[in-house]
């Protein structure tokens, strides 16, 4: 699966669907054609900063402008409007005054005078790196990822479907681009894309730059597939042909899982840096991934963040068509109701992580030690048993951005995770049930696969999931679902590790997939001995309460200078527990604290410890089947170097 990090930036994009839409009228506007057209001059993106020029078609009267802020899969108000600068309104080249909603940021207000038919509004886009997700780093001096939400400003319609948009994007001097919008012209390193309405251009984000590739990963066949990868250096573009058939067998094995797809053409679109912000953000018909420079050929790199792609590309059947009525709005400025979450992200979750192996991106021992991570991570959290797993759905909207200090306590988006736990669960429960005969890929088929097709929303609730699960198999799923979501438990849903053939054990030794992770995501984590979690430099960014260092009196933001009269590093700390072991002195840690400096004497003799998987032989190994390949691995072609 992806590792814990990755899967809190795991986030998703919506695309409204205007049939089921009928009780969301928006404000009427004075819009007149519901159309207008958008002139993006990115040249200077490099240093920060994407002009905007904007012609609304309108009539006189007053008019009511929206900058995005509800945006689509990152669950919260989180348009980054603070970023949106020299904002001009004009018609005929004389200003128009405006006014701020002095109750809504996001909304501005102005009077379009006599004998007007066109708005100009000029715009900057700054990228200054504030905040999270999409409005977090998304340019350097060799490339940049342009979300159309940052820059524009829309009408107030009855619905963004029902509002055209041309759109035009100019780029510095030699950059290329990837993008699953359609192109109409291209010269000079100016684009016109094919008209769409606001909600499929917010839909479709475009990657650019200086070093830039294209893989073709269905070739021959309709619909097309194809991964558009920038980097900030030429090296780090030499994927492997291994891993180019990988990717071309997720595309296999996603047709083999859901039988059917609800989009035109895919394009992941792939952004290699380690200067902008690492998550993934998925689309109908593209996804947005940013991950470290060197990941394609790095090879622990690579394993660790293995299963971004699978998740994302899940996200077109869960979430984008299949997706949750409270997530299904008119608009980019109603709030969005995130209850369901745990099916949106957590069963995607578990989705990308079957996908990831059977695609042989990893190999199954590898996601048996990744979710032996995420397993005894939320198997040891006490914040379960005051927040059940729906309240963490529900306050998506403040969790994505909550720090990390006391994670363990107040509980993050553990929907992620906990979804992956909660799905294996139920498909381990069919297979049993059904004597092997069905199982949760019959799930998927049923509520997410239908016939294929261009982009469409099938909107969904908790009912349709419940019932879904019935026509698999019957058994009481509301009660199944309900206790697991619902309900507070100090212990994490295990059952399927337990009935799919494993237990969760410990070792003195990271797993391979651990190695990875930390290294990926820079953290040293022993929460499992003395019950903490490092970032850089020694930081402390959590504690677990009830352990050896909680009761020590070791807090978040402290800095670990030196354990048992070793100065800090990742090594001399684990050297020193596992020397300690057996031993009956406490366990010494020298912390700064702003400018005071604490000794800590931990009462623990342990050494250390890490959560691996092990076989319980008494019964079938259901998580093997779980993972193993439905389609015939797809050869490298070793000649391939793409676009």
């Amino acid at each position: 699966m992806l590792t814990r990090t990755l899967v809190v930036l795991s986030i998703a994009l919506y695309l409204s669907p205007a049939a089921a839409l009928s009780a969301e009228q928006g404000a009427r506007s004075t819009a007149s054609g519901s159309a207008m057209s958008l002139f993006v001059d990115a040249t200077e993106a490099p240093r920060g900063i994407v002009h905007t020029r904007i012609e609304i078609a309108v009539k006189p009267g007053e008019l009511t402008l929206y900058y995005p802020k509800w945006i689509p899969g990152e669950h919260a108000p989180s348009g980054p409007i603070v970023e949106m600068a020299g904002l001009r309104l004009t018609v005929g080249g004389r200003a128009v005054p405006w006014e701020r909603d002095p109750l809504d940021m996001y909304t501005i207000h102005c009077t379009v005078p006599a004998g007007a038919n066109r708005l100009d509004v000029a715009l900057d886009a700054l990228q200054s790196a504030h905040g999270i997700f999409t409005s977090g780093g998304s340019a350097t001096e060799d490339l940049a990822v342009l979300n159309w939400n940052q820059l524009l400003v829309y009408p107030a319609v009855d619905s963004t479907d029902q509002l055209t948009v041309s759109a035009h994007l100019k780029l510095p001097p030699g950059w290329e681009h990837g993008t699953a919008l359609e192109t109409a012209t291209e010269a000079g390193g100016e684009i016109a894309f094919t008209p769409v309405s606001l909600t499929t251009l917010v839909d479709s984000p475009v990657i650019a730059g200086a070093h830039y590739r294209r893989f073709d990963l269905s070739p021959g066949k309709t619909p097309a597939h194809a991964i558009d990868i920038a980097c900030d250096s030429e090296a780090g573009l030499a994927a492997s042909p291994e891993l180019v058939a990988e990717w071309r067998q997720l595309i296999n094995e996603a047709e083999a899982l859901f039988g059917a797809r609800h989009y035109r053409r895919y394009n992941f679109i792939l952004t290699l840096s380690d200067n902008v912000a690492h998550f993934g953000l998925e689309h109908h018909e593209s996804s947005d991934n940013r991950i470290q420079e060197r990941s394609l050929v790095d090879d622990q790199l690579r394993k660790a963040t293995s299963g971004l792609l699978p998740h994302e590309y899940v996200h077109s059947w869960i979430g984008k068509y299949r997706r949750p009525v409270g997530l299904t709005r008119s608009d980019f400025q109603k709030p969005m109701q995130t209850d369901l979450l745990w099916v949106y992200e957590g069963l995607t979750s578990y989705l990308g992580v079957v996908l990831t192996a059977r695609s042989g991106l990893t190999t199954a021992e590898w996601q048996r030690e990744d979710l032996a991570s995420t397993a005894a991570w939320l198997d040891q959290r006490p914040g379960r048993a005051w927040r059940p797993l729906k309240d963490t759905a529900v306050g998506a909207q403040f969790l994505y951005g909550s720090p990390r200090a006391w994670n363990s306590w107040r509980r993050g988006v553990d929907f992620y995770g906990e979804g992956v736990l909660i799905w294996l669960d139920a498909d381990a429960l069919i297979r049993q049930q059904t004597g092997g005969k069905r199982s949760l890929d019959d799930f998927c088929r049923l509520f997410a696969g239908g016939t294929s097709g261009p982009p469409e929303v099938a909107p969904h609730t908790f009912d349709d999931v419940v019932n879904a699960l019935n026509r698999v198999t019957p058994y009481d799923w509301r009660g199944f679902l309900n206790e697991r979501v619902d309900s507070t438990s100090t212990r994490a849903p295990l059952g399927g590790i337990t009935n799919g053939g494993w237990k969760l054990a410990w070792t003195d030794s990271l797993t391979p997939a651990m190695t990875a992770s930390e290294r990926a995501e820079e953290y040293v984590d022993e929460s499992y001995s003395i019950g903490v979690v490092l970032g850089k430099d020694g930081v402390v960014t959590d504690v677990i309460p009830g352990r050896p260092a909680a009761k020590a009196g070791m807090g978040p933001g402290m800095r670990v200078v030196a354990t048992n009269g070793r100065r800090y590093t990742a090594e001399h700390l684990r050297d020193e527990l596992r020397a300690a072991k057996g031993g009956k002195k406490p366990f010494e840690v020298i912390a700064e604290h702003g400018d005071f400096v604490r000794v800590f004497q931990l009462d623990w003799h342990d050494g250390v410890t890490y959560p691996r998987l092990v076989r319980d032989e008494s019964k079938p190994d259901l998580l093997s089947e779980i993972l193993k390949p439905r389609t015939a691995p797809v050869a490298a072609d070793v000649g391939e170097r793409g676009r």
